[in-house]
């Protein structure tokens, strides 16, 4: 351990992370630096259940974890698992591969893999939250103009008009913060819900409209 009692070793971070209490309180201080203050409503009046381990907001009445809103959200690891995998990932100065990560956390090489991909982003964006507020998702087509493709080449991948054979690149972006893209399948409504899906879980109306052949949708959540 160093000064501030953290892990330095990889048996020491197991070892430190093992305990739920730990973890939770560990994922909270970096969270809520000032205090629990509730995802929904912004609250920082809050009641703390400890047989559960979850927060009650005394505003909106809503409870919460420290795992909603957040890349452990929906997942059904436990904080132990994903914090070792954050210090190893961390910690690993030529990376390390989702078999290694599964080797020595003890799950599957598929559960290591998805912990990999969700860490890796929250590394990029610089945050492990998700994207909150205001959130518009907006579709586009990306690909060559037929018009400047050699004649053999049109005729293999122009199969169609408008966006056909055409990649399609959505953009989900948060008013006044970030903004990612995705490459998605298709422009259909459940497609670009499923871009916000803690709008779609609570039942939030989408407001959507079509322009130009893009498909624009704006929820708060």
């Amino acid at each position: 351990m160093d000064e501030s009692g953290l892990p330095t070793t990889l048996i020491e971070a197991i070892r430190y992370f093992s305990n739920q209490d730990v973890c939770i309180r560990f994922v909270a201080q970096l969270r809520w630096p000032d205090g629990p203050q509730c995802p929904r409503c912004g609250s920082n009046a809050y009641s703390f259940l400890s047989t559960r381990r979850i927060w009650k907001c005394l505003d909106c009445q809503k409870q919460y974890s420290v795992k909603l809103g957040t890349i452990f959200e929906d997942s059904p690891l436990g904080l132990d698992k994903w914090l070792a995998a954050m210090w190893m990932i961390a910690n690993s100065k030529n990376g390390v591969s989702s078999h290694e990560m599964a080797r020595s956390l003890g799950i599957t090489q598929k559960s290591a893999w998805f912990l990999l991909h969700r860490i890796r982003l929250a590394m990029q964006t610089g945050t492990f939250e998700k994207l909150d507020g205001e959130i518009e998702v907006d579709e586009t087509f990306i690909g060559g103009k037929a018009r400047n493709m050699h004649k053999n080449v049109r005729a293999r991948k122009i199969t169609g008009t408008g966006g056909k054979d055409k990649t399609i690149v959505a953009g989900v972006l948060q008013r006044g913060g970030e903004i990612r893209a995705v490459v998605v399948p298709n422009t259909k409504r459940d497609t670009s819900s499923g871009r916000c899906p803690r709008a779609r879980r609570e039942g939030l109306r989408g407001l959507q409209r079509r322009a130009g052949g893009l498909h624009r949708a704006c929820w708060r959540v």
